[in-house]
């Protein structure tokens, strides 16, 4: 019979990442769901070496380990994936709920550049991060190797619909002020259409969320008729 180490495995981060998710609320649930979330990857000593990425640029996406820093350090056998509405419980080592035991993630991003000057920074896009999130290991992506299409996803068979989303004038004039007004709008595009609202919003279409997004708040409210599920940007602030 195998018997468990009787000490724990102490982990050390490598570096941190700097995103455009300052907080948890409207991060992607999955990666690569929002392509133009960008993100900065900040080795930190001993492991910023430029040496320890030679090699790397001839990458284009990367695995990260991390570690989920905001959830709790509890877990239960049992979560409710948003793909089931929020309400049927599968188990948790049949779901990617951040709420495990050990709180380990691991996430599929696209290496844009690579900085090597007054350290190591990799950048990063495609992400699903929230700044600050402790990045455990860095590993690159094999395609012919790691790439299944005939894979069952079982309860996520296909990626998630994406909702409409329309943008108020007040939104527009913001945007329109600003030099990355073209790319924030396509990230607020790219993270909306994906349903940031939790799962169990039943009965909660007039109420308007916010979610953070670099440095501005973007207040937002469903819409539904008997076509579609439309989210409006109300304001950014």
């Amino acid at each position: 019979m195998l018997t468990p180490p009787t000490a724990g495995y102490a982990l050390q981060p490598i570096g941190l990442i700097q995103s455009d998710f300052p907080d948890k609320f409207g991060v992607p649930r999955q990666p690569g769901l929002a392509p133009s979330a960008r993100a900065i990857l900040t080795l930190i000593a001993p492991y910023n070496d430029p040496l320890a990425v030679r090699g790397l640029e001839t990458f284009s996406h990367l695995w990260l380990s991390f570690l989920f820093h905001h959830t709790p350090e509890r877990w239960t056998p049992l979560v409710r994936p948003p793909r089931l509405g929020g309400n049927a419980k599968v188990g948790v080592f049949a779901s990617r709920s951040p709420n495990r035991p050990n709180r380990l993630g691991l996430s599929l991003v696209e290496l844009s550049a690579i900085e090597t000057h007054g350290g190591v920074r990799l950048h990063l896009s495609g992400c699903d991060l929230v700044s600050g999130t402790p990045i455990l290991d860095i590993k690159p992506y094999l395609p012919w190797l790691e790439s299944r299409p005939e894979a069952r996803a079982g309860l996520a068979p296909t990626a998630p619909p994406c909702l409409a989303v329309s943008f108020s004038a007040s939104a527009e004039a913001v945007l329109a002020t600003r030099e990355d007004g073209a790319s924030l709008r396509q990230l607020i595009h790219e993270v909306l259409a994906q349903d940031p609202r939790p799962a169990y919003r039943q009965g909660a279409e007039a109420r308007i969320y916010g979610v953070r997004l670099r440095d501005v708040d973007v207040r937002f409210q469903a819409r539904e008729d008997t076509q579609r599920v439309l989210l409006e940007v109300m304001e950014i602030v």
